[in-house]
């Protein structure tokens, strides 16, 4: 058994499919910085500073100042505005990632693309036709 799974580890899909996963959860981290970090304060400002994260209904008693302080003091809230943050940092994490997938793509494409053959210099006439006209000029 403990043959089997060292065959297991050491077959070629396990070992690339653990790097994309060590690389996937560093790539997760870099593409969440430049969501939150670049794009949504670029969103923000257009949308004139709205951030949805703080919208909420008390589904209790109590009026509170704020969603931290409404779960502090035990209170269930419906909090759709983080549901709405969670679902725009989604569409904006996924358009990011076409948008990478799609020039790493490109530049993989460029990589093994044949180069252009330069154009052949004009060879000349073809041995046919060269015999065609010596033909042509014995007929005269």
């Amino acid at each position: 058994m403990i043959q089997e799974f060292k065959d297991f580890i050491a077959k070629g899909n396990v070992m690339d499919m653990a790097v994309g996963i060590i690389i996937g959860a560093a790539f997760t981290a870099i593409v969440n910085s430049m969501v939150a970090d670049l794009i949504n304060p670029i969103i923000s400002l257009f949308l004139g500073g709205i951030d949805f994260s703080g919208l909420y209904i008390v589904l209790g008693s109590g009026d509170y100042a704020s969603i931290a302080a409404a779960e502090e003091a035990g209170t269930a809230v419906f909090a759709y505005g983080r549901f709405i943050m969670a679902v725009i940092n989604f569409l904006i994490i996924a358009w990011v990632v076409f948008l990478l997938v799609k020039a790493v793509n490109r530049t993989r494409d460029a990589a093994t693309r044949p180069k252009a053959a330069a154009p052949a210099a004009d060879p000349g006439p073809s041995e046919l036709d060269i015999l065609m006209e010596i033909r042509d000029s014995l007929r005269k």
